[in-house]
């Protein structure tokens, strides 16, 4: 049986960012909610919150990274907060953990976003 992924919105204090908060798995069985979420986010800076994420595999950080290219050609900034040493391991191994800014909170990457001149 395959685990299920859930994909829920916060907007942050500036009008223009969002937070993902992504729980389950990110998977090639139930990518769907995630990338219909990225689809439809228009902030210009989204935060996923992957404190609830087990597990990443390798069709899941193909769509993150997929996500990533999108979101960069069109101006967007995107940041990860939470992320277990299981996924950040699987970010070193494939070296794609430069791609993103890395925070261990949703608030802090918020804090971090909200005052851009002290980052």
């Amino acid at each position: 049986m395959t685990e299920e992924l859930e994909v829920e919105r916060f907007a942050g204090e500036g009008s223009d960012q969002g937070i993902l908060c992504l729980k389950g798995p990110l998977t090639a069985e139930n990518l769907d909610p995630f990338q219909n979420a990225i689809r439809r986010e228009r902030c210009s800076t989204v935060i996923l919150d992957f404190s609830d994420v087990p597990y990443v595999d390798s069709a899941g950080l193909g769509s993150l990274v997929s996500a990533y290219v999108t979101g960069h050609k069109a101006g967007r900034r995107m940041a990860l907060s939470g992320v277990n040493d299981r996924v950040l391991r699987l970010l070193e191994i494939t070296k794609t953990e430069s791609l993103f800014l890395i925070f261990p909170t949703a608030e802090i990457a918020l804090e971090t976003f909200s005052h851009p001149a002290e980052a």
